[in-house]
C-alpha cells in the first residue's frame, strides 16, 4: 500500500536546513491500523503529507497503491487525492456554509456520483458513525467530536483504500477522544481500510496495532502488535 526508500524532506530556512524527514525507509500493507508517534518536530506531519501526496520528497521515492509519487503531474496527483486518499485534520477543515450532509457529499460531488448515490451513501455512514438526524446541522451546530466525526465520514464515504489523520483527536476531550479512536477502529474492521494517524497521545498510542515511532525525521522504532 505504502513504500518510502530513502525518503528526505528538507527544507530551507534562514536558519540553515531542517531535516523534517532524513533518510526514511517504510512499508505500510493494506489493511493496517497504524499510528506515527514521536514529540513535536519528529515528522509526523511531513511524513503523513508526503504519504498524502500534498508534498514531495526531497530525494528518495514515494509510493502509495503502486504509484510512484514524484514521476506524477500535479493533475494526476490531484487525482490520486481525490479518489483514493481520504484526509482527517485535527482543524476538521470542514466548509462552515454547508450542512454536515452537504459537507460529506462534497468529495463525491468531485467525483461525479450522481445525487441520489450521494443521498444514499451519506444517509447511511451518518447513521455509522453516530449522526443520524443531525445531516442538516451546519459545523457551527455540531461540537466538536460531532464536528470531528463529520470529518471522519467525509474522509471514507467514498471508500478510499487509504486514509491519513493527523493529530485528529487534538482538539477534543479525553471521552470525544476515545470515542473517536473506537470509530476509526471500527471502520478499519468493517471495511478494511488502511488508516495511518498521527499523535503524542500516550492512550491513543496503546489503541494501534502497530506503532512508529519517528524522533528527528527519523524511524526510531517500528513495533507490530
Amino acid at each position: 500500500m505504502i513504500v518510502l526508500r530513502n525518503a528526505t524532506r528538507h527544507y530551507e530556512t534562514p536558519a540553515g536546513v531542517v531535516r523534517a524527514l532524513d533518510g526514511i525507509d517504510l512499508e505500510i500493507d493494506a489493511g493496517e491500523f497504524t499510528v506515527l508517534a514521536g514529540p513535536s518536530g519528529s515528522g509526523k506531519s511531513t511524513l503523513l503529507h508526503l504519504v498524502g501526496a500534498l508534498d514531495l520528497p526531497t530525494s528518495g521515492s514515494v509510493a502509495v497503491n503502486g504509484i510512484e509519487l514524484e514521476t506524477q503531474s500535479p493533475a494526476q496527483l490531484a487525482d490520486l487525492r481525490r479518489d483514493n486518499i481520504g484526509f482527517v485534520f485535527q482543524a476538521y477543515n470542514l466548509v462552515p456554509v454547508l450542512s454536515a450532509a452537504e459537507n460529506i457529499e462534497y468529495v463525491m460531488m468531485l467525483q461525479g456520483v450522481d445525487a441520489a448515490e450521494r443521498r444514499r451513501k451519506t444517509t447511511a455512514i451518518l447513521d455509522e458513525v453516530g449522526l443520524r438526524g443531525l445531516g442538516d446541522r451546519r459545523p457551527d451546530a455540531l461540537s466538536g467530536g460531532q464536528q470531528q466525526r463529520v470529518a471522519v465520514a467525509r474522509a471514507v464515504v467514498s471508500e478510499p483504500s487509504l486514509v491519513l489523520a493527523d493529530e485528529p483527536t487534538a482538539n477534543l476531550d479525553s471521552r470525544s477522544s476515545q470515542a473517536l479512536m473506537d470509530l476509526l477502529a471500527q471502520l478499519n474492521e468493517r471495511h478494511g481500510t488502511t488508516f495511518v494517524f498521527s499523535t503524542h497521545d500516550a492512550a491513543l498510542i496503546e489503541r494501534a496495532r502497530r506503532i512508529i515511532h519517528l524522533n528527528d525525521g527519523r524511524v526510531e522504532s517500528d513495533e507490530q502488535r
